[in-house]
């Protein structure tokens, strides 16, 4: 008979099915791209930073991108910040949990056995058997092993793990776009403080170039050769130029803080690498991964399948809740007075129990659990849908920055040197008498705009290049460090 039964239910476990639908992955977006036009080259001027950039459309991205820049300080801060960032170990931590919750699903798969042994001491009253002039005490021993096991039948526990499983995957996706931020984070941070640095420099040299100025003036006040209202002006022009100085210093000095934190260091510690725009190099042949690459590339995306992937098997798992399960359960041990004759023959007792349980009545709450899930799947492919739109406007983005940034750069370093020559022209028409001081005023206010407005033009063109491989997926699918082999393929 046990064998009978076991035998049933065998074969109902093997002819089973899942029931629900079964995950079919979301294709690439039919006749997607980033641009209306064809990508062409950008402009190119001659200055650090001006080459123009050529757009590989198809080529792919390599794992360290960052390399590209040719900057061995940038090179060494970032491998420093993989190995000792905390957000990025907390990503790799979470991965670990979730792959490990899905492994502890797979138990449901399998039978549940426990061993016990059990000493009972009873005394007992004969009254309860209508003789109440019998009582005594005794001893009462067990040993048993209980073996039981809910076949999945329809394939809600498959469904439960296909579920832990997904959301394994979500975490995976998560470590990649935690190991992307960072390394974007770190190249940003780079560039900005070489940008402020820069910025900090050309202020310097306006001042020099200020305070020469007005020497120049004091001594032609002296001689009566100009007004003292055009002292007190160059004086404050002096001034504001100067107060430049201390907001450019401030967010240097916490720039330097972030790139400290994002390499796992206090602020007291930061690292020896500094940055200047001149130490970076400008890519010039720019990997632009084909559209129909880009949803397998962003972790975003992979993150937000998975979490459709999750909602998919939870609908399987909703409808088993709703379907009959068929426990079977199987008790063998020895019951014995002593515990030497435990093990005696005679003492074995076995039992063996299958049924089935039907739900048919929870107040609707299974029903209810079921559209639940529906509901959740659809949420879960309109926010797919939103993620995918979302990565090629940032592809998109990116793509029209480079385009503007090298318009902007060529204009601005126009724009600096016809300043530049301005005010000389300017400076000598003075001393001549030629012009007002007022001119001249206006030539020095323009110029240090156009110096400041150059310098930031020129690094935008860095971070917008590596906003650009961020919104390409940084080429995590090439990866061979720690975290990659802790992700799993």
């Amino acid at each position: 008979m046990i064998r009978r039964s076991l035998a049933i239910v065998a074969a109902l476990a093997l002819a089973s099915c899942a029931v629900g639908p079964d995950f079919q992955k979301p294709a690439a977006p039919a006749g997607a791209g980033y641009t209306p036009e064809k990508l062409a080259d950008t402009a190119s001027t001659d200055i650090a930073g001006g080459a123009a950039q050529h757009f590989a459309v198809g080529q792919d991205i390599p794992g360290e991108w960052w390399t590209l820049f040719h900057s061995p300080a940038l090179n060494a801060l970032v491998t420093e910040a993989l190995a000792h960032n905390p957000d990025l170990a907390a990503a790799q931590a979470s991965l670990r949990e979730a792959r490990e919750t899905a492994l502890a699903s797979e138990g449901g798969l399998f039978p549940s056995i426990n061993g016990s042994v059990q000493h009972e001491r009873e005394r007992f009253n004969g009254a309860s058997i209508g003789n109440p002039k019998s009582s005594g005490i005794f001893s009462f021993n067990t040993a048993e092993v209980t073996v039981a096991y809910s076949p999945d039948v329809f394939g809600g526990v498959r469904r439960g793990v296909e579920a832990a499983e997904a959301a394994a995957d979500y975490q995976r996706f998560q470590l990649e776009a935690a190991y992307l931020t960072l390394t974007s984070n770190v190249v940003g941070a780079a560039v900005q403080e070489a940008s402020l640095r820069a910025q900090i420099a050309a202020t310097q040299e306006i001042v020099k170039a200020e305070s020469d100025q007005l020497g120049l003036l004091n001594r032609q006040f002296e001689l009566g050769a100009v007004a003292r209202s055009a002292v007190l002006q160059q004086a404050a022009t002096l001034a504001q130029e100067k107060a430049t100085l201390p907001p450019l210093e401030k967010q240097l000095a916490q720039q330097r803080d972030r790139i400290a934190a994002l390499a796992g260091r206090f602020p007291n510690q930061p690292p020896g690498q500094t940055f200047e725009l001149a130490s970076l190099t400008l890519p010039q042949d720019v990997p632009v991964s084909l559209p129909s690459r880009l949803v397998e590339q962003r972790p975003d995306v992979r993150a937000a399948e998975a979490t459709l992937h999750q909602a998919s098997a939870e609908i399987g798992v909703a409808i088993s809740n709703m379907l009959p399960q068929f426990p079977l359960s199987a008790d063998i041990g020895t019951e014995a007075t002593e515990l030497g004759s435990l093990f005696s023959s005679g003492t074995g007792i076995w039992s063996v129990v299958a049924g089935v349980t039907q739900p048919l009545f929870r107040g609707g709450t299974l029903l209810h659990e079921k559209r639940a899930a529906d509901a959740a799947f659809d949420a879960a492919a309109a926010q797919y849908r939103g993620t995918v739109l979302t990565a090629f406007q940032n592809v998109a983005d990116s793509l029209r920055a480079l385009q503007s940034d090298a318009d902007a750069l060529q204009a601005d370093t126009a724009a600096e040197r016809s300043s530049a020559e301005s005010l000389d022209l300017a400076r000598d028409q003075y001393r001549l008498g030629a012009v007002s001081y007022l001119t001249l005023l206006n030539a020095e206010t323009t110029y240090q705009q156009t110096r400041i407005a150059l310098v930031q033009a020129q690094a935008a063109r860095y971070a917008d290049t590596a906003a650009l491989f961020q919104a390409l997926g940084g080429g995590w699918w090439h990866r061979t460090d720690v975290a990659q082999n802790q992700s799993g393929n």
